[in-house]
């Protein structure tokens, strides 16, 4: 059992080193995408030891940390196998172009800032974890089924969306299969419901606040500042009026049925 706050600062710690250390790395490749792979990884390490570290009801800390372990392992492997050995996505392409000869000083604080932001997103862990109070049937079942109706509909939209691309007849096209049919973000929807499951299990603290706050940041950033916005900006330059058809008939983030065009 470690201290709460020397837990933290071994986070931050370590968080913080990857970045650097996979700074470094981009510098040399220009793909300033590993720091997606990173940031998903390094929030399953921290949530990991957290719910080893904590003295919080055991029943209450393995949950959560086996949570938000395999949620970790299925996103970094994805997002490897994205990223790495490909080329740059067009969101850090674009940045990398508009910061010009200043693009590695700003991509070192990007990254740290992601290092932050990794920290954060592993505190509902380490709230649940210190949770003293047995872990109830409903408390426990709820968790659950957040967690896997999150990873199910990830699993699925990630896995229609792939599909789809996989296909050279769809270059220049939207996918509307599965999913993409009833909403324009369901991978960022079902990642939002995720991160509900460890509000049941952060219950009963006096530090519950922290484990709620972070879907309601997570769904502000999808809204309004890096999810949404920018990942259309980006449709919208590469789909054009195929994606503005889309974007009038389809939801933006909860799946809901399609409306007709011209309503």
């Amino acid at each position: 059992m470690i201290d709460p706050v020397l837990q933290i600062l071994i986070g931050l710690v370590f968080a913080a080193g990857l970045m650097s250390l996979l700074w470094f790395v981009q510098r040399r490749t220009k793909n300033a995408g590993i720091v997606d792979v990173a940031w998903a990884g390094s929030i399953g390490v921290m949530g990991t030891f957290f719910a080893v570290t904590s003295g919080g009801h055991a029943g209450r800390r393995l949950l959560a940390g086996a949570l938000i372990g395999l949620w970790s392992i299925r996103l970094t492997v994805y997002l490897y196998r994205r990223v790495v050995g490909h080329q740059e996505e067009g969101r850090y392409a674009t940045l990398r172009a508009n910061w010009g000869d200043a693009a590695d000083a700003r991509f070192f604080r990007f990254y740290q800032m992601q290092a932050l932001a990794a920290l954060a997103f592993a505190l509902p862990i380490l709230v649940a974890a210190w949770n003293s109070n047995p872990l109830g049937r409903v408390e426990g079942i709820a968790s659950a089924a957040l967690w896997l109706a999150g990873l199910t509909g990830l699993v699925l939209a990630d896995g229609q969306l792939a599909r789809f691309k996989s296909d050279p007849a769809n270059r220049g096209k939207t996918c509307r299969e599965g999913l993409w049919r009833y909403s324009r973000h369901p991978n960022y929807f079902f990642e939002w419901i995720h991160w509900w499951a460890y509000v049941p299990l952060a219950v009963g603290t006096s530090y519950w606040w922290v484990a709620l706050a972070v879907p309601l940041v997570l769904l502000y950033f999808i809204l309004c500042v890096t999810g949404i916005p920018p990942t259309e900006a980006q449709a919208l330059a590469s789909r054009g009026d195929d994606f503005r058809r889309y974007q009038k008939t389809t939801s933006a983030l909860v799946p809901w049925f399609p409306r007709k065009e011209g309503r």
